[in-house]
């Protein structure tokens, strides 16, 4: 079993006010943390991965699929996107937002981190 601390890994700041912290990973997924600040948002785009995800703090506005469809999540709403899915974020809230990903086949090297 491996254990991964959250404050056992550096966060990266993927894009402005965007801070994403690659956790535990197996075979099959990965978790990856992430805490987007107030006003700012994660940019329109898809990856092979499947992406499953729970909101711990604050509320987020998926932007998902061509035609920019929103979905709303909270805390203790989980959602599901599938691969290759077009999707974006936003925090248009005045509170951060902290929650959890899985990626699925695992995320281990994303482009984030380079």
């Amino acid at each position: 079993m491996e254990r991964v601390p959250l404050d056992a890994v550096e966060s990266t700041e993927a894009v402005p006010g965007v801070h994403l912290a690659q956790l535990a990973a197996g075979e099959q997924m990965s978790v990856q943390h992430f805490h987007i600040e107030a006003g700012e948002d994660v940019p329109v785009h898809s990856h092979h991965h499947e992406q499953t995800g729970y909101i711990v703090e604050g509320e987020l506005t998926f932007l998902v699929g061509d035609d920019g469809e929103e979905v709303v999540v909270g805390p203790g709403d989980s959602y599901a996107i599938a691969a290759d899915e077009v999707h974006g974020a936003e925090n248009r809230g005045d509170v951060d937002v902290k929650g959890v990903d899985i990626f699925s086949p695992p995320r281990t090297n994303p482009d984030w981190q380079e």
